[in-house]
């Protein structure tokens, strides 16, 4: 058994935005005997839109309006109907995630999209989309640790695979478009503000309305550069590198060496083939591609090509983000698609003991309580391997008496976990009277607390449901 699902992503950047659509292939991998096995087997890209440049009302205002004509035109040049698209993501990325209504164009554009696509945005989501876009997490199963930087306008994302999974992202606010200049003018237009207080640290002068220079331009560039190569441990680190860290708690770490590096966003094409004009793109992206690429400390890690460069992040969103159910789950179909259902997360003691598990369950609803509303939560935890039954019907009494608070208001029962007892477990919730509401209990997928859940329409004949996990941040 086969199924096709059309995927969508679309990107907006700092500096660009973009769509893709694919086609994602599951098959039934089982010998027909057995339970359904039904996996990805397939990722094809079947359109590739222009990249525009992303359009703003103002420094800090995204023009929504022009961003939902610019992605309608290219789905009709696509000959895409949104009410076909069953799954992928709308990413906003780099600094334009930070600008004043970026979660108001999220939903804007995620009603454009079909009914089954998420609005999200954050940066180690954004570094983990742009590694895989890039091919790192394939490469790292063949070759071990492989570091993806995903250079664009407004900050550079960071991410290490070690055989095939992330170990660590980070976000630094290093990008070709914090300094922007007017040729016609032979002025600068635009410093972003940490930015200028790097270079001010270093005796830089670097101002909107300062000359264009391309000598000062060029040691503006290197000292991006020189952060870069601090957060890989190539240089040490000065005082002023925490600062230019997007969430100076989120450090890169290298839990293992980096074997290999890949580049990708708009600047790691300036690495490879910069174009003749500097100031091509209005901006010093191409400068800081030829300050990475004359690097002697960069050219120290082993260089791979990756698959995309601009179009990392848009093809990982596309293709990469979703995952699918374990086959053995029960849901109400007709509750499906359901998205930005926020993950109540258990830890390990948290769920060893059905008093332990019901008490959890009821004190952290309060972080989802929207004035005296209680709000859609998804139970989620690891849970032991092969229960027995009677630990599944000590697990479903627990999780039915910790949501008594939501589904008394008419609220659904949803449940994830990482091991394969949803079946079960899901018609032991049933059971209870407190269940009237539905039932949505998948398991095959891993969220961490913080994490948002979609959870779509039934796959391949409804043995399972694709899902992405998300993490909704607007800075």
């Amino acid at each position: 058994m086969k199924d096709v699902l059309l995927s969508v992503g679309i990107d907006v950047g700092t500096t660009t935005s973009q769509v893709v659509f694919s086609n994602i292939t599951i098959e039934d991998m089982s010998n027909g005997l057995t339970v359904p096995r039904v996996e990805i087997v397939g990722k094809d890209i079947i359109y590739r839109s222009d990249i525009h440049f992303t359009p703003l009302t103002s420094p800090t205002t995204i023009d929504a309006a022009a961003l939902r004509d610019l992605v309608g035109l290219e789905y009709r040049l696509a000959g895409i109907d949104s009410a076909k698209v069953r799954t992928g993501a709308v990413v906003i990325t780099g600094e334009t995630a930070r600008k004043e209504n970026a979660d108001e164009v999220a939903r804007y554009l995620s009603g454009l999209a079909g009914d089954f696509v998420v609005a999200t945005a954050g940066p180690s989501l954004e570094s983990v989309l742009a590694g895989r876009g890039a091919g790192a997490d394939t490469y790292s199963r063949e070759r071990g640790a492989v570091a993806n930087y995903d250079i664009g306008g407004g900050t550079s994302n960071f991410v290490l695979f070690d055989r095939g999974e992330p170990m660590s992202t980070s976000c630094l606010d290093i990008g070709g478009r914090l300094v922007r200049v007017d040729r016609s003018r032979g002025v600068i237009v635009y410093v972003a503000d940490k930015l200028g207080e790097l270079c001010a640290s270093r005796g830089i002068s670097l101002g909107v309305g300062d000359a264009i220079d391309i000598a000062t331009l060029r040691d503006v560039a290197r000292l991006m550069c020189e952060i870069l190569e601090m957060s890989l441990g190539l240089v040490p680190k000065s005082a002023q590198y925490s600062r230019m860290l997007t969430e100076p708690e989120h450090d890169v770490t290298l839990p293992v060496p980096i074997g290999f590096l890949t580049l990708s966003g708009g600047v790691a094409d300036c690495v490879a083939g910069p174009p003749d004009d500097v100031f091509a793109y209005g901006d010093i992206g191409v400068l800081l591609g030829e300050a990475i690429a004359k690097s002697p400390e960069l050219a120290r890690l082993p260089r791979l090509p990756a698959r995309e460069t601009i179009r990392a992040t848009v093809v990982g969103a596309g293709t990469h983000i979703t995952k699918l159910s374990g086959s053995t789950i029960e849901y109400d179909a007709a509750l499906l698609p359901i998205k930005d259902v926020p993950a109540l997360k258990l830890t390990t003691a948290e769920e060893s003991t059905p008093e332990a598990m019901a008490d959890a369950i009821r004190s952290r609803l309060d972080w989802f309580t929207a004035g005296d509303q209680r709000g859609l939560v998804a139970v989620a935890f690891t849970g032991p391997q092969s229960p027995s039954f009677k630990q599944v019907e000590s697990m479903a009494a627990a999780i039915t008496a910790g949501l008594e608070p939501v589904t008394s208001k008419g609220m659904p029962t949803i449940v994830v976990t990482e091991r394969d007892l949803a079946k079960v477990l899901g018609q032991s919730i049933r059971a209870r009277s407190a269940a009237r509401s539905g039932v949505i209990c998948i398991d095959g997928v891993a969220v961490k607390g913080g994490d948002y859940v979609d959870i779509g329409a039934p796959a391949a004949g409804g043995a399972v449901v694709p899902v992405v996990v998300k993490t909704l941040v607007f800075h």
